[in-house]
């Protein structure tokens, strides 16, 4: 496959910035990625922004299907070209925004849950996680490439100061595994920070107490909305209608210290509180 900065200039495109272009470049980084993701034929693959194809090409040797979702219009001729030529006709390119595809019934489609893979501009790489965690009933697991600095997020455990709303939502229904670090020189145009891979396995039948799972992210979003304070006021400032005195009533009658602050909770005692705030609010 000819080199990204080859290709674009073929086709007249350059990467678009306000896209997060930064296309793989080796294609021995793309088979190492596919190798430790351990993808085969057993899996149906939903690649998020394909691009020219570099990890597409390597997960359409091995899975049992693969749907290419990408947004720029410019490169989806180049794309299926690319596929053409490595004879690999049987991938399905679709021009679509992953935040506004409909999951579920690309996992009907492709007859059955999804094994989500791509490399992930920063700018949508919260959204797509969160939208993830919400189709998870058609999604059994992804390995996404991340900017260094969010990959730290969102393998963070309880207690520090990267442990925030995604982590928590994250480690409520999935296990987070880091797989590889690729360095900056391995993209074109290279970013000025690491990746790294990226492994998420949803567990969507954990067992907690019968729960609200929307209103569960609203309490989660309340409490790091502003994290320097503690729960009781976080919660009362977080648009849930909880007075701070109804707030802090919650978190006893939920166990927790009303003094505690978002980064030390637990899933589980996310949830406790969603069970305690629902009946005064």
């Amino acid at each position: 496959m000819p080199s990204p900065r080859t290709l674009l200039s073929a086709h007249d495109l350059r990467p678009r910035k306000q896209l997060g272009q930064n296309f793989l470049a080796h294609p021995g980084t793309a088979r190492m990625i596919v190798e430790r993701a351990r993808i085969g034929a057993g899996d149906r693959v939903l690649e998020i922004g394909p691009g020219l194809g570099a990890l597409t090409i390597p997960l359409a040797e091995v899975a049992g299907a693969v749907v290419a979702v990408e947004k720029d219009r410019g490169l989806v001729p180049v794309l299926r070209q690319t596929l053409q030529a490595a004879g690999l006709e049987r991938v399905v390119v679709r021009e679509a925004d992953i935040l506004e595809c409909d999951l579920a019934a690309i996992a009907r489609e492709a007859g059955g849950p999804l094994t989500v893979v791509g490399n992930l501009p920063y700018n949508i790489s919260s959204q797509v996680v969160v939208r993830l965690i919400e189709a998870r009933r058609d999604v059994t697991r992804a390995v996404l490439m991340f900017q260094h600095e969010l990959a730290v997020r969102l393998t963070a455990t309880p207690g520090g100061r990267d442990y925030g709303r995604i982590t928590a939502m994250l480690a409520y229904c999935a296990t987070v595994q880091r797989l590889a670090v690729v360095g900056a020189g391995a993209f074109y145009p290279a970013p000025q920070v690491d990746s790294e891979v990226i492994a998420i396995r949803f567990e969507p039948d954990r067992p907690y107490p019968p729960h609200d799972e929307r209103h569960l992210f609203r309490v989660i979003a309340a409490a790091f909305g502003q994290r320097r304070k503690t729960l009781r006021n976080a919660l009362a400032a977080g648009g849930l209608g909880l007075s701070t005195d109804a707030a802090e009533e919650a978190l006893r009658r939920a166990g927790i210290d009303p003094r505690r602050r978002a980064e030390t909770l637990t899933p589980a005692e996310f949830v406790r509180i969603e069970i305690a705030v629902r009946p005064v609010r």
